[in-house]
């Protein structure tokens, strides 16, 4: 009846596990498709040529992309690594990895700016010989390209604040340039009759104010990171560390830009209007990426999830992260369907209310729409399982499904409705159908993943020993560490606090520095990073596990009361206290003021719930977790004296 029970409180946080920490994501990335579709709704409303730019921006579209993509997969490296180093408190490593950011940012400029000066022309001319497109496009995209320091700026100083945990201010930078860009598009595309020039202006304004807001928060509020110029000299062990981890998110981004430019040229073959069946798929694609950009929020949040608990060798939170990471997505990519199944015409009916396309073009983008919609569902569990494969440690396999749904299904079949003289009708079966034989793929890896990395996982039992073992969880300002430190001595057994960092850094062979400067703290801010993080929190929960083999031991914090959850011989206290009397402890400790007091005990206590939830997927702080929750405003001695009591009381029991 207990484990059932406990079975149930494990599984509850982690629905709202996923839908807490994916929903953010999904609103940011889903906004960034958003504007993409307001964009194109305005150039498609151009009068006269509303048309005819819509297919110019189509073309020039997949380099707009593949300036994303190689920005992302540089700022994933990038966050990686400086998550690590700031978790390891190397502040001249922070410094410098954040320095080689902003240099690879320029350099990645250099390369877009030289593109943009003197291959515009050229690749817009491979996909048309029409004078007018020709001419827009490559407007259109030299302005983009020219001008694109601040997308890829942006993306090197948003990792900045996300990798400090200051996810906030980058969200506010990326919704300023946004709407912007909404604005400006309107402001120039028709009261100052600029054109598809105009629509690339606005964009790159958009970009230049989201990069200058996040650089206002980053050099105002981001202290962890120094910005000494000296810093941006290049160095090849952290360029190629940030590559290390960020390669495969760009190759894997890049590949929408690959398929987008791809599908262009095979649908510039087909014996119809390239205005329409060109410009239904430009719109069509950018209305695919909102559904697209939701699967991959729930993915990105599975693979931190899935990581850690696959880390901690528990098979069942493992299947269960699958399998409600699985099903999340399905639910979202099936909602989507619904949705654009429904609003199919009317949206696509706002890119002709000016007139500027011509009623063709709505019709087939709205049947484009609903045709491709079928394939949401089999679109979201490939990139749900895709996420699973990364989370469980494989690089290549992802990178298969990505192929196969982006280039190898795909040209092909495309070009053989291309063939068909109802090519307008039916050219949009493309996408479903690489999206089920990707679907069979995945469903094939996904099993070979599950036999090898999660049904080979050793089922615990429940370890007896004569050992004991005080795990302390508590509130900021209780005098946790000062109490556990108290039983400790009392009972004649070891304390562990700063000493296992020191251990964590033996075990994984890092330096000395590592872990005098490894703060408890640093652990429970590292959930907002937890890619980056996951080997530290597996050691350390390999060495509790060691530990508790061979002694006896009181141990603050660490979720060690979930890492020991298998052993029968772990006490486990939870200390709390009303507000002002932890607001009083931590004025005396740290000389803040009330309010600065207050700021600490919330912001403290909100990490280390966020840590706790995300590794052990129980509440923390609930009394169901723990065998004792005691108010520490009674004082020290009076909760060492409960504590020793208790422990005391159940040892006699068991004598």
């Amino acid at each position: 009846m207990e484990q059932a029970k406990q079975n149930r409180m494990a599984i509850e946080p982690l629905k709202k596990l996923f839908w807490k920490m994916g929903l953010p994501m999904i609103i940011s990335m889903v906004l960034q498709a958003l504007y993409n579709v307001v964009d194109s709704i305005f150039v498609a409303n151009m009068e006269g040529t509303g048309a005819l730019a819509n297919e110019a921006l189509t073309i020039a579209f997949p380099i707009q992309i593949m300036i994303i993509a190689v920005g992302v997969g540089t700022g994933v490296g990038l966050n990686a690594l400086l998550s690590k180093s700031l978790g390891e408190k190397n502040r001249e490593k922070v410094n410098r990895v954040a320095g080689n950011g902003i240099f690879l940012g320029i350099v990645i400029y250099a390369v877009f700016l030289l593109f943009g000066l003197f291959c515009s022309e050229w690749f817009i001319g491979l996909f048309t010989d029409r004078p007018d497109v020709l001419e827009m496009g490559t407007s259109y995209l030299k302005i983009c390209t020219c001008l694109s320091l601040g997308s890829i700026g942006f993306t090197i100083y948003e990792r900045f604040l996300q990798a400090t945990g200051k996810t906030m201010f980058s969200t506010i930078a990326q919704i300023s340039g946004a709407v912007a860009n909404i604005v400006l598009d309107y402001v120039f595309i028709f009261p100052l009759n600029m054109g598809v020039a105009g629509a690339a202006w606005a964009t790159v304004i958009g970009q230049f104010i989201s990069l200058f807001v996040a650089m206002a928060f980053h050099y105002t509020a981001n202290k962890e990171i120094g910005g000494h110029p000296k810093y941006i000299r290049p160095v090849g062990a952290i360029i190629k560390g940030i590559y290390k981890i960020g390669a495969s998110a760009a190759i894997m981004q890049g590949l929408l830009s690959v398929m987008m430019a791809g599908v262009n040229a095979i649908l510039g073959t087909a014996d119809v209007d390239p205005t329409v069946l060109v410009g239904s798929f430009g719109i069509y694609y950018k209305i695919q990426q909102v559904a697209l950009f939701s699967a991959f929020g729930l993915s990105n949040t599975m693979i931190t999830v899935l990581s850690f608990n696959y880390g901690m060798k528990s098979k069942e939170r493992a299947r269960d992260c699958i399998k409600y990471g699985i099903i999340d997505t399905l639910i979202t990519t099936l909602a989507m369907t619904v949705l654009f199944e429904i609003v199919a015409k009317p949206l696509s009916m706002l890119f002709a209310l000016s007139g500027g396309s011509s009623e063709a073009l709505v019709d087939v983008c709205a049947k484009a729409t609903r045709i491709a919609a079928i394939g949401y569902a089999f679109m979201g569990f490939t990139v749900a399982v895709q996420g699973v494969l990364q989370a469980l440690g494989y690089a290549v396999k992802p990178l298969i499904l990505s192929l196969l749904r982006l280039v190898v299904f795909v040209f092909p079949v495309c070009y053989l409705f291309t063939l068909s003289p109802e090519v307008l009708d039916t050219v949009w079966w493309t996408f479903p159908i690489a999206e089920v034989l990707t679907c069979i793929f995945a469903v094939v890896f996904l099993r070979q993943a599950q036999r090898k990395k999660i049904d080979t996982l050793k089922e615990e039992t429940r370890k007896r020993s004569d050992k004991l073992i005080i795990t302390v969880s508590r509130e900021h300002g209780t005098n946790g560490k000062r109490i556990g430190k108290l039983v400790a001595e009392r009972l004649g057994m070891k304390f562990y606090d700063k000493e296992l960092s020191m251990l964590e850094a033996q075990h994984r062979g890092l330096d000395r520095q590592y872990a005098e400067g490894h703060r408890e703290e640093d652990m429970y801010s590292l959930y907002l990073s937890l890619d980056a993080k996951k080997d530290s929190v597996i050691a350390q929960s390999e060495i509790i596990n060691a530990l508790a083999d061979k002694e006896s031991f009181v141990i603050v914090g660490r979720a060690a009361d979930y890492v020991l959850r298998e052993r029968d011989n772990v006490i486990r206290i939870f200390l709390y206290a009303p507000m002002d009397y932890k607001i009083k402890n931590v004025m005396q400790i740290y000389g803040d003021s009330a309010s600065e007091a207050e700021r600490r005990i919330l912001s403290s206590d909100k990490s280390r719930a966020g840590y706790y939830e995300l590794v052990s997927n129980r509440k923390w702080g609930e009394k169901e977790n723990y065998n004792l929750c005691l108010d520490c405003s009674v004082g020290n001695d009076e909760i060492v004296d409960t504590v020793c009591d208790y422990i005391l009381k159940i040892q006699n029991k068991h004598d």
